[in-house]
């Protein structure tokens, strides 16, 4: 989602060509800067999945005594929990902000739930050229460069799939699995036998986290947002649910959360 220009000075989009959209939500660049000493970055799930490339001194994985350094690009597949990034000094970060049920067919991996992955990939050979492109400050160039990779080697996408993510996203995670089979034009045993084998989630794993996301955004933008009408706009049973619901997948409450936003940032990988 893009933050507000006030708050991310520094973030860029590029929505993909219409090949790649059924795969592709955009194409995104973010600068944060850490400072001298070692900062966490928290990352808050949500209905994507993220392919990023990093520029820094650090970005790992925070462990005993060290930080396991991660590649570039790594792959950060669908959270059900929040995942903590180990940054120091000034980070850059070009994404692949990617459809869950699109993600691993279009890297050639077999579907997982891992939250933070290593992969290999053609892909991979675009670190060198995208430093290059950071380092002189020519954003939009890094992102052409990766648009023009992924035209190179795109996967088609199956088309239940693509109807059955496309009614999930205009709905918010909010229809019942039978509805979305409906939308796809198919069965809800064939529906979820291939969107498990694309995704490795369920249907109803996969809306829980967009209907997440949407309360995680609104809070975001708008701190104050009565967190009553949004358990109604987004149809959970009642404020409760949505507040069992929001704690399960960021590990705080929804008054919590807003009460840390007013000056600007969650921290994490951000999305509209």
């Amino acid at each position: 989602m893009p933050p507000a220009p006030s708050i991310r000075p520094h973030h860029r989009e590029l929505d993909p060509p219409a090949a790649l959209r059924s795969a592709i939500k955009c194409f995104w660049y973010d600068r944060r800067d850490a400072g001298a000493l070692s900062q966490p970055f928290e990352v808050l799930p949500d209905g994507y999945a993220e392919i990023i490339f990093h520029f820094g001194d650090t970005c790992g994985l925070p462990g005993i005594g060290c930080v396991q350094q991660l590649p570039s690009p790594f792959l950060m597949g669908l959270l059900n929990q929040p995942v903590t990034l180990d940054v120091r000094g000034r980070l850059d970060i070009v994404g692949i902000r990617c459809y869950p049920w699109a993600v691993f067919d279009l890297l050639g991996l077999v579907p997982g739930t891992a939250g933070v992955r290593v992969f290999a990939h053609p892909v991979a050979s675009l670190h060198a050229t995208l430093a290059r492109c950071i380092q002189a400050e020519r954003i939009d160039e890094a992102l052409a460069h990766v648009e023009r990779c992924f035209m190179q080697t795109r996967t088609p996408v199956d088309g239940m799939l693509s109807r059955a993510g496309a009614a999930m996203r205009e709905a918010n995670g909010t229809l019942a699995v039978s509805e979305v089979a409906a939308a796809a034009h198919a069965t809800v045993r064939t529906l979820e036998r291939k969107f498990k084998q694309s995704s490795g989630h369920t249907v109803k794993e996969v809306s829980g986290l967009m209907r997440f996301e949407q309360v995680r955004n609104a809070l975001f933008h708008r701190p104050q947002a009565s967190i009553a009408g949004l358990a109604q706009a987004l149809g959970y049973v009642d404020q409760s649910h949505l507040s069992r619901e929001f704690k399960r997948y960021s590990g705080t409450t929804p008054a919590a959360f807003a009460r840390r936003q007013p000056r600007g940032d969650f921290g994490g990988f951000v999305q509209a």
